[in-house]
């Protein structure tokens, strides 16, 4: 098993991340009267468009259309291609497209536009300027929807092939899905169709789920993940498990259950296996911990899968994942990551946490260079989020303009679009 080089970044990513040295937002300063929201010194923030839709995950073009898709559909549509044309930061162009879908997945690829529903991948002409036009073409199909988990997040690489996360329908791999004293099944049958990241090619149409490769397994939910073009390798961040409290009362606390397991931050090398369903991240072990379902007691390891780069307090529920491409921001976060964390309902009855988006320094070669900051918080509108369905506002998707300026989108509130950009000190 891949131990973790810095067993001292874990410690500090639970207890609080300190501030790197002109990264990450001042908890002190107040947050924006427009927004509500609080960035770094030195950036600001617009709502660059409100009342979208449950918007997911965005790609802009070059030449600044920002394409968001939505979880359900507007008027018929399942996505909206947004562009602020005077340069004051908001858009005042919209056009809905994508008829009779909905899902989460968005991206570019050369003069391609993609679109992830929960059970296939499709693309048009991306258009130099508006909305694609026509009936979309099919590029991946046959990918189950099972409800839970189903959606289809991915990303390219430099030679074009496409990374899906298919999603595993199950919390533990138990015999009888999320039903206290059930067994999980080992080996877990779920992992052959689902819980890891299929590879495809991302330029040949008419492909199914077979015809791809299962580039990585283990991996329960991983909505946030892309490709480090830098760094030539698949990150991934992934939802850990559930309810460990109200199914193992005699081994975890609900105190306990709040915080693990930890939300795993992933270099991924192909045929890699992430360690899920049958062990879990403890920040406070040096080692993957052995799920209860397997026999575990909360403290026995196990040597099935990998460390994480980082683990994150349980239950943020990272959402989406981008790398800095462009020299728009200050040179420490040239090469570095953003996280989105959406927040999950599993940290009840304790206060819900995570509704942020944070930045990871890291160097050309993928390596992390410091510990994690805060780079955008205030989200829900409140301190205290006892239920995510409360929050004014949760963090679900990542972009990066031409420009250098960043968009986070928001579901909740009837959707909106963030724009962060760097003004200068």
């Amino acid at each position: 098993m891949k131990k973790l080089a810095a067993i001292a970044l874990l410690g500090a990513v639970i207890t609080g991340a300190a501030q790197a040295e002109g990264l990450g937002v001042d908890p002190s300063a107040p947050m924006s009267d427009e927004t509500g929201i609080r960035v770094p010194a030195g950036f600001k923030s617009v709502v660059f468009a409100d009342e979208v839709g449950r918007a997911r995950h965005m790609a802009v073009s070059k030449s600044g259309w920002v394409y968001v898709a939505l979880r359900r559909q507007i008027d018929g549509f399942g996505a909206v291609a947004l562009k602020d044309t005077d340069g004051d930061g908001k858009a005042d162009l919209r056009e809905y497209f994508a008829a009779g879908v909905s899902g989460t997945g968005m991206g570019i690829y050369g003069d391609k536009i993609y679109y992830g529903t929960n059970s296939y991948i499709i693309r048009w002409d991306l258009p130099e300027e508006g909305a694609p036009k026509g009936d979309p073409e099919v590029i991946v199909s046959g990918m189950e929807d099972r409800s839970q988990h189903s959606d289809k997040p991915f990303t390219f690489d430099a030679r074009g092939r496409l990374y899906v996360n298919i999603g595993a329908p199950s919390n533990a791999c138990m015999e009888k899905m999320r039903t206290k004293g059930s067994p999980g099944m080992d080996p877990c049958p779920i992992l052959e169709e689902f819980g890891g990241v299929w590879r495809f090619d991302g330029n040949r149409p008419g492909q199914k789920q077979e015809d791809g490769e299962r580039y990585a397994t283990g991996i329960r939910n991983a909505m946030a993940i892309d490709w480090n073009h830098a760094a030539g390798s698949l990150y991934i961040a992934q939802h850990g498990r559930d309810q460990l409290a109200s199914f193992f009362p005699d081994l975890y606390s609900n105190e306990m259950s709040a915080e693990l397991p930890a939300e795993e931050f992933h270099r991924v090398p192909r045929g890699a296996d992430i360690g899920w369903p049958y062990g879990y991240v403890d920040a406070s072990i040096e080692s993957r911990v052995l799920m209860p379902e397997y026999g575990g007691d909360g403290k026995k390891t196990t040597d099935r899968g990998q460390m994480p780069l980082i683990a994150f307090p349980g239950h943020w529920a990272p959402n989406d994942l981008i790398f800095i491409k462009g020299e728009g921001l200050p040179n420490g976060y040239r090469y570095g990551a953003l996280i989105a964390f959406h927040g999950s309902w599993n940290r009840a009855p304790m206060p819900q946490a995570g509704y942020r988006v944070v930045f990871v320094p890291m160097d050309a070669a993928g390596n992390i260079t410091g510990d994690w900051v805060t780079f955008a918080d205030g989200f829900p509108g409140m301190e205290v989020v006892n239920s995510p369905r409360d929050a004014k506002h949760r963090p679900t998707g990542l972009a990066e303009g031409p420009d250098g300026a960043l968009y986070i989108s928001s579901l909740m509130s009837g959707g909106r679009i963030y724009r962060v950009t760097y003004e200068g000190n």
